[in-house]
């Protein structure tokens, strides 16, 4: 995986999820038949990272924040070929697991691309 070019610490697991955007027009008509506009598609990755050091929990924090926008290349289960797409990033998370003398151990760090 790769962000704005850059090769990151692979995620220990990533969950990929393809939604549909219906329109307004779509739904059921009164015969109850199903009508579905599709006005787009869009790719969601949700990324977790198990017990990262300090520093590599920094640099995926670095690697997202505070941008709006980040060109990621991952690994497209349709395709089987990797592509590179622009996505936002949603809540990140990084639980400490111990803390101590100013250095913290972390649990995992997490959080999700969502596609432009």
């Amino acid at each position: 995986m790769k962000i704005q070019g850059v090769t990151i610490k692979t995620p220990s697991s990533m969950t990929w999820g393809y939604a549909d955007f219906s329109s307004e027009e779509s739904g059921r008509t009164l015969d109850g038949l199903s009508h579905k506009d599709i006005i787009a598609q869009k790719v969601k990755l949700d990324c977790v990272w198990s017990n990262p050091t300090a520093t590599e929990t920094s640099a995926l924090l670095q690697a997202v924040c505070p941008y709006a926008y980040r060109n990621v290349t991952y690994l497209d289960p349709i395709t089987n070929t990797e592509v590179t797409k622009s996505f936002y990033t949603g809540d990140k998370s990084a639980p400490v697991k111990t803390y101590a003398f100013s250095d913290a151990i972390y649990s995992s760090v997490s959080f999700n691309f969502v596609e432009e």
